[in-house]
């Protein structure tokens, strides 16, 4: 968990200053300069890391992020923000034919590499929160879909950032740091609880083998991450009563939980 602490604290960091420094138009700038969220995926590719998965097999490799991989689906291609490549499977150009706007284009992996690539796409939100969630909900199972539709054993994992509470743009407009109410955390556990957890290669398409959903308060001095059902009800985050559970989805078991799930599909050693 320290690679990610580290990741979120100086996101907090970059965010605050850049509020101060230039308010609410300059964190916006930063924003989409991707600078912050490219530190969740340095963190996500330390802990892959940090759990056996040979560095030089990470595309784009570690504090490197150009060279994502564009992977074809069933319906459409796709930039992966990451991407793990077996060592026993090579390239295999090819020229699609599915019925689809890719009919005629060509694959420069193959869909045999496709299949064997662990891939894990990484998304916050760090401004507009709860804006647009639908459409960026459905955008999350539409992928999913796209690759398990033409790679049914492929391992998928989403790693989706979501703060607490939001910064306020009026506080920061006077270059002051400011939150907003808290948000419904309980709506989105429950969202991506139903697209965890992938058991069916035939009927669960739309699902991920695992998501992560990295809760953050960033309005306390050091920022907290909530990893566990009983922190969130501490806080009066999700009712005492819920069933609603971030267990199956915090950080602390993400990557490790899709290295077995590699494992038990396509054997061991394969990304060592």
């Amino acid at each position: 968990m320290e690679q990610i602490q580290e990741a979120i604290n100086q996101i907090k960091k970059l965010i605050e200053l850049a509020i101060i420094e230039g308010g609410t138009i300059q964190k916006n700038n930063l924003i989409k300069t991707q600078i912050p969220i490219n530190l969740l995926h340095d963190a996500a590719k330390s802990s892959l890391i940090s759990n056996g998965v040979n560095k030089e097999s990470i595309k784009p490799p570690l504090r490197d992020h150009k060279g994502e991989l564009k992977l074809a689906g069933e319906l459409k291609c796709k930039d992966q923000d990451i991407c793990i490549l077996p060592n026993n499977i090579k390239r295999n150009i090819e020229i699609l034919n599915s019925e689809s706007i890719l009919r005629g284009q060509e694959d420069p992996y193959g869909k045999e590499l496709t299949e064997h690539i662990l891939s894990i796409n990484v998304r916050s939100q760090l401004s507009s929160i709860g804006k647009n969630f639908d459409t960026l909900y459905e955008r999350t199972f539409a992928e999913a879909l796209n690759l398990h539709l033409r790679c049914p054993k492929m391992v998928l994992g989403e790693f989706y950032m979501v703060p607490v509470c939001a910064y306020d743009d009026q506080a920061g407009n006077n270059k002051q740091i400011g939150f907003k109410d808290k948000i419904n955390i309980e709506k989105y556990i429950y969202a991506f609880s139903a697209i965890n957890n992938r058991q069916k290669l035939v009927g669960e398409e739309y699902k991920y083998e695992r998501v992560c959903l990295l809760i953050v308060d960033f309005s306390k001095s050091i920022p907290i991450i909530y990893n566990t059902d009983e922190q969130l009800k501490e806080d009066g985050l999700v009712p005492r009563n819920s069933s609603a559970s971030i267990n199956q989805m915090n950080f602390s078991t993400f990557t490790s939980t899709l290295l077995d799930v590699y494992k038990q599909r396509f054997g061991d050693g394969r990304l060592t």
